[in-house]
């Protein structure tokens, strides 16, 4: 951190200090998981009182870029991006294959994926889902609720809504669906897809998706609801899928024609 605080700058101390430690970041000086100065080295060449440091490192905690470890001091995120492919990761050959989407775009990236099952049963349909799934709110639907990890790594949650008269007796009631993911179980139900549409928003998590994808402070979430339509334009699957926005690259390809 070479540049030195300006006394006359109206911008607050501890953002000055935020401000260098952050493009250190940004330049790849401190690398992912390195770690910070300790609050005496700052204090010692800034010539600041312990709080003002104490702001800066909260702020870049805030945005997500730096982890507080107590006792060990603030550390750089380690944050190696999953690139999510869009534009073919459902692509029919793929589940022909047996490869999920999420399971294809870990494998060509040389990352080790991991899933667990988290809920498997009948619920009963929101409102939302329901106006997504063209059916009455308290509809019956299959619900499937796993937890995808990255080199073991929690990586995002999703959550699959499924008619209940379209998933009764088929294998998507079981834990283990087999390959292809849920889509060719769709399709295997005599669904076959013709086109998914995709709501992408980003937000702050909730306490409960904070602890179960192992988010730090100030981490927000990324969630992609996905709503699924068969060749009869009826809506077959919806998946809520919540994403740690630090963990992930979202990748489309456009046509232009």
């Amino acid at each position: 951190m070479a540049s030195a605080i300006d006394p006359r700058s109206d911008r607050p101390v501890y953002k000055q200090i935020a401000d260098l430690l952050r493009a250190g970041i940004q330049s790849g000086e401190l690398g992912p998981g390195a770690r910070l100065p300790s609050e005496q080295e700052l204090i010692d060449e800034h010539d600041v009182a312990r709080g003002t440091i104490r702001q800066a490192v909260r702020l870049l905690a805030s945005e997500g870029l730096v982890e507080v470890q107590h006792g060990r001091g603030a550390f750089v995120r380690d944050r190696p991006p999953v690139r999510r492919l869009g534009h073919d990761r459902f692509a029919r050959e793929k589940r022909e294959q047996g490869k999920a989407g999420y399971l294809a775009d870990l494998e060509s990236q040389g990352r080790e994926p991991g899933v667990e099952v988290l809920e498997v049963g009948q619920s009963n349909a929101s409102e939302e889902v329901a106006a997504l799934l063209g059916i009455e709110p308290g509809a019956h639907v299959l619900i499937r609720r796993r937890l995808y990890l990255a080199d073991g790594t929690p990586m995002q949650t999703a959550t699959s809504y499924v008619p209940w008269e379209l998933a009764d007796g088929t294998r998507m009631t079981q834990a283990d669906t087999g390959p292809g993911g849920i889509y060719a179980l769709v399709e295997e139900a005599g669904h076959r897809l013709k086109r998914l549409v995709e709501d992408v928003v980003a937000r702050m998590p909730t306490e409960d998706e904070a602890r179960v994808l192992q988010l730090g402070a100030g981490v927000p979430v990324i969630r992609l609801v996905r709503t699924a339509y068969d060749t009869e334009e009826r809506a077959v699957e919806v998946c809520d899928t919540v994403m740690a926005a630090d963990r992930y690259l979202l990748s489309y390809e456009l046509s232009a024609d």
